[in-house]
């Protein structure tokens, strides 16, 4: 008996490692200490802050993994694992700094990490933040055949005289919309019961409009942030608009949305058709074409994809 007959293949591990030390290289900010390989990856605070506070977030991508498993799609649900933790970062007004994963499989196939890296390092590029450290853990017999799991962790720095928390929020205030690329990585126990095989084909519908990756918003809220009047951000994920908006809402304050402005996109009609679900459980389940929320004490620059929908009663 070998640790490669029992399921472990530390060779092919080895293999994935140096597959991706170029690519995830190039996250890297001059704030990392040392390079890949090492028991824990070192970040130095950037210079400038007074009373600096770290902000950190973890999560994952879900049963949209199930997706990417069934139709071999693996160079996107990369960027929805950093999304999905920096979108929620942003939401207290700080910067990214840095991003680890762990990834949990049955079978290590070192072409397939890599292309599941080469999507994290994307999504670390588009937000800022450095690929400093992560885990692959070969899992024989805890995971079935071709299949794994993700999970993402990050670390993001704002001044603490600059931190939204949700307490400058007030009666009058604008609330505004900023579109989603789709589904982006909530509601996909469903949208796998609805969209099966058959009812994409029905409805002209590619693989690739599902797993469309979950969208950045690091650096659009960023130059929104330069007005000074933001005073509260919210990302809509699983329990839609009012759900995710109330968590920042203060007990005084309610939400009168009028989200008409920006357009629904075509998927969620198709998933609403194709399995009868009501209005009431979409608006509860998706985020219905905006991805992120923004609340503002005076006008902000609105674009196609950034509008006003409502106002703080």
């Amino acid at each position: 008996m070998d640790y490669r007959s029992s399921g472990v293949d530390i060779d092919a591990g080895n293999k994935a490692v140096d597959l991706i030390k170029a690519s995830v290289k190039k996250t890297f900010s001059p704030q990392v200490l040392g390079g890949l390989g090492g028991f824990a990856a070192c970040y130095e605070i950037p210079e400038g802050y007074k009373k600096p506070v770290l902000v950190s977030c973890t999560d994952g991508v879900g049963t949209k993994l199930k997706l990417a498993i069934d139709y071999g799609i693996f160079d996107t649900v990369g960027i929805d694992l950093v999304a999905m933790c920096v979108n929620d970062l942003i939401c207290c007004g700080a910067t990214p700094l840095y991003f680890l994963d762990y990834i949990a499989c049955h079978k290590l196939d070192p072409d397939q990490m890599k292309l599941i890296i080469d999507g994290m390092v994307e999504g670390c590029l588009q937000s800022g933040a450095s690929l400093i450290g992560g885990e692959m853990a070969e899992m024989n017999d805890l995971y079935r055949p071709g299949e794994f799991d993700l999970a993402g962790f990050s670390v993001g720095v704002v001044e603490k005289s600059e931190m939204l928390d949700g307490s400058q929020i007030r009666s009058g205030q604008r609330v505004y919309g900023m579109a989603s690329s789709g589904i982006h990585s909530n509601g996909f126990s469903l949208v796998r019961k609805v969209m099966t095989p058959e009812v994409c084909q029905k409805y002209s519908i590619d693989p690739r409009d599902l797993l469309k990756p979950t969208r950045i918003y690091v650096s659009a809220l960023r130059e929104l942030m330069q007005h000074g009047c933001v005073t509260g951000v919210a990302h809509i994920t699983g329990g839609g608009l009012q759900e995710n908006v109330s968590r920042i809402l203060p007990e005084t304050c309610s939400l009168d949305l009028d989200r008409s402005s920006l357009p629904v996109p075509d998927i969620f009609r198709i998933i609403q058709e194709a399995g009868s679900v009501s209005q009431e459980e979409m608006d509860r389940v998706f985020n219905m074409g905006i991805g992120l929320v923004v609340i503002a004490s005076a006008a902000l620059p609105e674009t196609e994809d950034f509008k006003q929908i409502g106002v703080i009663l």
